[in-house]
This record gives C-alpha cells, sequence and structure tokens, in this order.
C-alpha cells in the first residue's frame, strides 16, 4: 500500500515538475540531514529525504467523490429518485435500519449512504413504512450509528466497479477493495440488481465442458455456459471439489474468471486467493513488486528530464502485468453482516455479466455457498419481519433464488458457466433450500457421506448425479453407453447389498459375484487423487482425458481386467496406472 502510494506521488510530482512551461525552478530548500560536502551519497540521501517527506504529506488518499447527481447538500437532483435527498436515522435494531426523509422519498432497493460516520456505511431500501419513513439493510456493520445522523440518496441502487480493473482484485458487496492494494480505476460501474437477459437474446448451444475428473466427465458431464450444482453436506468435500474444478478447469481457461464467496469460511478465502498467485491467475507476485521498487529507485536516483517518459514506460508495465491477471474475486464471508451475505452473490454476478455482454467472453463464475445466499435472505426477511414459510425459510425463497439464477445464461454474445457449491442441510434433498436450486440446474454432482465414509473421494454419488447432457444425440452413442453400463453394475451391486449383508457373498450365483467383483473395482476406480489435497495426502494430483475415461470403464465392464485386485484400482488415474499399480502390489505380495 505504501509503495503504491509513493508511486503516485512520484509520478505527481515528476508531471508538476517537467509539465511546466517556464524552464524556471524555485529552489529546493536543503534537508537538514544534508551533509555540506558534496558527495553522490549525500546527493542521493537529500533526494530519498526530500522525497519521503513530500511522500508522506500526500499519503492520505483523497475523500471518495460524492455519488453522481447526489451532493451532499441536500439538493434534490432527481424528482423521479429523489438523488440527493438528505435523510435521518430514526431506529436502529441490529442490521435493519429505519431512515425519515422529509423530501425525495427513495425507492426500493436504492442505496443510501450513512454520512458523518468512521466508514462508507451503505444501506439498501427493503420497505417503505409510511409517513416518509423507509426501512434498509446495512451492508456493514452498525456500531456507533446513532439517532438523528445524517443519510444521503444517492438515487440510485448499490453500483459496483466492471471490467479489467477488476482482474486480480478482491472487492466486497459494495464495490470496495478489500486486499490493501489501492483503488480501483475503472470508468466502468453497473448496479448489481439488473434485469435477466431476454428469452430471444440467450443461445442455445450444447457443448460439453471437460474437467479431468473422471466420475464427472462419464456419469454427470457438465455443460459449457451451464449451471452446475455441487451438493453436499457438511464435511463431504464441496470445497475441495470446486476448488480442483478452479485448478483444472479455470487455469486453462482462455477467458476470464470470477469467484464469489458468499457466506463461508474467511481461512478458504485467503487459501484460494494465495493459491491462485501461486498458480499464476493471479498476476500480483514478486514481478510487479520488482518493477516498484525499481521505479522508485531510478526516480529518486536521476532528476533529468530523461526520467519523465521512463516513468510513462514503467508505468505501462505495471499496469500491463496487473491485467495479465484472470480471476477477479468478490468475497462477502460469514463474518459479514445478513445484507452483505444476501447481495455480495449479486456482485459477483455483476462482475461477470459485464465480460459476457461488454466483452464477448466465455466467463467462469464460481460461487460457494449458494445455501448461505438463501440463508441471508432468510435471515433479512425475518429482520424485516415477514411470516416464514415451509422450515422456517422467507416466504420469498423462490424468487429470491430465481433471480440470481436467470441471469446465469449463455447468451449470443458470451457465456457464464457457473458452478455452485450447495450445502444440504442434515444431509435432506428434500429440504426447501437445496430442493428449489434443483430445478435452475443443468448437472448435479451430488456428494455422499456414505461413499465417503468409504475412503472413496471425491465423493460423488454416481447414482443420484445427473445431467441434461446425457444423452447419446450430445455425447455420442461410445460415451453414453458405456456411462449406463457403469450405472446398471452399481445400481446390481446396490440391489445386492442387502443380500449380502444378511446371507453373504457365498449365497450369490455366479453372475451376481461377478456383478458384485466389477461394481467394487468402478466403485475404486471412480476414486481420484486432487492436485488441491496434494499437500494433505503427498498424492499427486491426475488429471483424466475424456477418451482415457471412457476406454477405461468400458475396459472394465467387459471384463478385461478382472484379475486385477480392487486395490489397484483405488485412487489412481486412467487404467495404465492400474495396471502399474497391480504389478506392483504383485512383486511386493511374492516378496
Amino acid at each position: 500500500m505504501a509503495s503504491r502510494r509513493l508511486l503516485s506521488s512520484l509520478l505527481r510530482s515528476s508531471v508538476r515538475r517537467y509539465s511546466a512551461k517556464s524552464p524556471a525552478i524555485s529552489p529546493r530548500t536543503p534537508s537538514p540531514y544534508a551533509s555540506s560536502r558534496p558527495s553522490p551519497k549525500g546527493f542521493l540521501l537529500n533526494r530519498v529525504v526530500d522525497y519521503a517527506t513530500s511522500a508522506a504529506a500526500a499519503a492520505s488518499p483523497p475523500p471518495p467523490p460524492p455519488a453522481k447527481g447526489a451532493g451532499p447538500s441536500g439538493k434534490i437532483t432527481d424528482e423521479f429518485t429523489g438523488a440527493g435527498a438528505i435523510g435521518s436515522v430514526c431506529q436502529v435494531i441490529g442490521a435493519v435500519v429505519d431512515v425519515r426523509f422529509d423530501e425525495g422519498l427513495p425507492p426500493i432497493l436504492t442505496a443510501l449512504e450513512v454520512l458523518d460516520n468512521s466508514i462508507r456505511l451503505v444501506l439498501e431500501v427493503a420497505q417503505h413504512l409510511g409517513e416518509n419513513m423507509v426501512r434498509t439493510i446495512a451492508m456493514d456493520g452498525t456500531e456507533g450509528l446513532v439517532r438523528g445522523q445524517r443519510v444521503l440518496n444517492t438515487g440510485s441502487p448499490i453500483t459496483v466497479p466492471v471490467g479489467r480493473a477488476t482482474l486480480g482484485r478482491i472487492i466486497n458487496v459494495i464495490g470496495e477493495p478489500i486486499d490493501e492494494k489501492g483503488e480501483i480505476k475503472t470508468d466502468h460501474f453497473l448496479p448489481i440488481h439488473r434485469e435477466a437477459p431476454a428469452f430471444v437474446d440467450q443461445a442455445t448451444e450444447q457443448q460439453i465442458l471437460v474437467t479431468g475428473i473422471k466420475v464427472v466427465d462419464l456419469l454427470a458431464p457438465y455443460q459449457r455456459g451451464g449451471k452446475i450444482g455441487l451438493f453436499g453436506g457438511a464435511g463431504v468435500g464441496k470445497t475441495v471439489l470446486i476448488m480442483e474444478l478452479i485448478n483444472n478447469v479455470a487455469k486453462a481457461h482462455g477467458g476470464f474468471s470470477v469467484f464469489a464467496g458468499v457466506g463461508e469460511r474467511t481461512r478458504e478465502g485467503n487459501d484460494l486467493y494465495r493459491e491462485m498467485i501461486e498458480s499464476g491467475v493471479i498476476k500480483l507476485g514478486d514481478k510487479q513488486a520488482s518493477f516498484v521498487y525499481f521505479f522508485c529507485f531510478i526516480s529518486f536516483v536521476f532528476q533529468n528530464t530523461v526520467v519523465h517518459p521512463f516513468n510513462c514506460i514503467l508505468t505501462a508495465i505495471f499496469s500491463y502485468i496487473q491485467s495479465e491477471s484472470k480471476c477477479a474475486l468478490v468475497y462477502g464471508q460469514m463474518n459479514e453482516p445478513p445484507g452483505a451475505r444476501a447481495r455480495v452473490g449479486l456482485t459477483g454476478l455483476t462482475v461477470a455479466e459485464h465480460f459476457r455482454d461488454a466483452e464477448g467472453q466465455d466467463v467462469l463464475l464460481f460461487i460457494d455457498n449458494i445455501f448461505r445466499f438463501t440463508q441471508a435472505n432468510s435471515e433479512v426477511s425475518a429482520l424485516l419481519g415477514r411470516i416464514p414459510s415451509a422450515v422456517g425459510y422467507q416466504p420469498t425463497l423462490a424468487t429470491d433464488l430465481g433471480g440470481l439464477q436467470e441471469r446465469i445464461t449463455t447468451t449470443k454474445k458470451g457465456s457464464i458457466t457457473s458452478v455452485q457449491a450447495i450445502y444440504v442441510p442434515a444431509d435432506d434433498l428434500t429440504d426447501p433450500a437445496p430442493a428449489t436450486t434443483f430445478a435452475h440446474l443443468d448437472a448435479t454432482t451430488v456428494l455422499s457421506r456414505q461413499i465417503s465414509e468409504l475412503g472413496i473421494y471425491p465423493a460423488v454419488d454416481p447414482l443420484d448425479s445427473t445431467s441434461r447432457m446425457l444423452s447419446p444425440h450430445i455425447l455420442g452413442e461410445e460415451h453414453y453407453n458405456t456411462a449406463r453400463g457403469v450405472q446398471k453394475v452399481l445400481q446390481n451391486y446396490k440391489n445386492l447389498q442387502d443380500i449380502i449383508a444378511i446371507l453373504g457373498m457365498d449365497e450369490l450365483s455366479e453372475d451376481d459375484k461377478l456383478t458384485v467383483a466389477r461394481a467394487r473395482k468402478i466403485q475404486r476406480f471412480l476414486s481420484q487423487p486432487f492436485h488441491v489435497a496434494e499437500v494433505f495426502t503427498g498424492a499427486p494430483g491426475k488429471y483424466v482425458e475424456l477418451k482415457e475415461s471412457i476406454t477405461s470403464f468400458q475396459g472394465v465392464l467387459d471384463g478385461k481386467y478382472d484379475d486385477l485386485s480392487e486395490q489397484s484400482f483405488y485412487m489412481v488415474g486412467g487404467i495404465e496406472e492400474v495396471i502399474a499399480k497391480a504389478e506392483k502390489i504383485a512383486k511386493e505380495s511374492a516378496a
């Protein structure tokens, strides 16, 4: 942060020094620490002290400019929205703040800003109570807020920065950077509340998105430009799976990615940010810092007109490094108030929509976790006094979720491929929150606690997971027949488990014994070591091509590998690794 402020102060001083038309330069006051004896070292020290003094004077950032068309004077600049009107706080109950306006009553979903506050506090209008009073939801903590405090009507919804300036940055629900890397300089801003694309603007192209994960690509393939849901209870591996998808898909993806952390752990958000920096998805590492220090050194040492064009070149390189990042991060973690958690998903979606609509990009949108979005809206609904519906959820559950999901779509300009983690309360898929989400998705990957108890990871249930892409017209006959064959064997094994538990394997027919043996091999072959779990397991991650997955599982169905042990199929990549592992086990047994 300090280096960036120093950099900007140096640029300003260089421009002031060399852009003046008059050649006369005011004499510089000598530093009291300067040596009376002229020497290169003393000269450099003088320059460092002088520039450090000027940088310290300019270190405090300027106050944020007032919202467009809404000055703090109280003069209304828009009769329809009441922009510019000044109201006062009447009541504060946790995250709910009631504000009275004598004139210029703000419409629903308008953003209000609290004046004379220690932090920038944004309120969103949720209800009109009558008598010129509105009920709002705070996007940050309301500690220190008092009755009578002035509130400004901005005249517009919450507006956030979008575009390439957000790449490599972390922003919060109101678009403020929270990565301590300075303000986001952009001319592009969009409101977080927008209409979904019209039906005639949507595209219907169906193309598979290869993830490199065997169980996903074979049995529940993902659609490029579709909506994908990862369902699971607590601790079954939703976040690990979404991290692996980021590793396999986002890093090889040519377009941009947006990650929205909705009500999840702050530690996970920090881990993801560090991992993206290390992998090069976000270019904010040592290379950028080296340019900063080199630029400061050059500006300190040289004091002639040659520096000015050199400054411009270095600044351009600095900006280019920042623009090389491929991912924008939007965080509203579980320590945030319910208003922030209920809106941060819309903020992340707005950033992704700009890349799709304005730049024609194919965007990857990762959301972790959609259930927290529903949960936050349920909290807001209770704070607003609405009567709850089934299981205590808000009566507007379907409306809230539909407003988010319908904006995630593929248009003729570009596409948004969304991967969403969905927490399942008490492992109950019939709970209203996950059940409502099912209707919006193109593919569902269900993580099972019973499979995770067997030590099989990813703990994907191959019989519960579904995809609209699983059709011979889209995937081809070979892929479709192999997938259905695998599911048939696993279903037959599931039907035989009760008999095995009561009577044992000896009571089964020879055909059933063969089915059980192949099903157990398939079950273990669906496991796969992940790159993101390598630091925990010590096993290197595997990426398996789709063609190899189809060929390998078809070989198991045909009985080509009936002579290999079940253990050799566990936690490997392709079939070649299975054969190599079987040979290794045989040698160890013989020794």
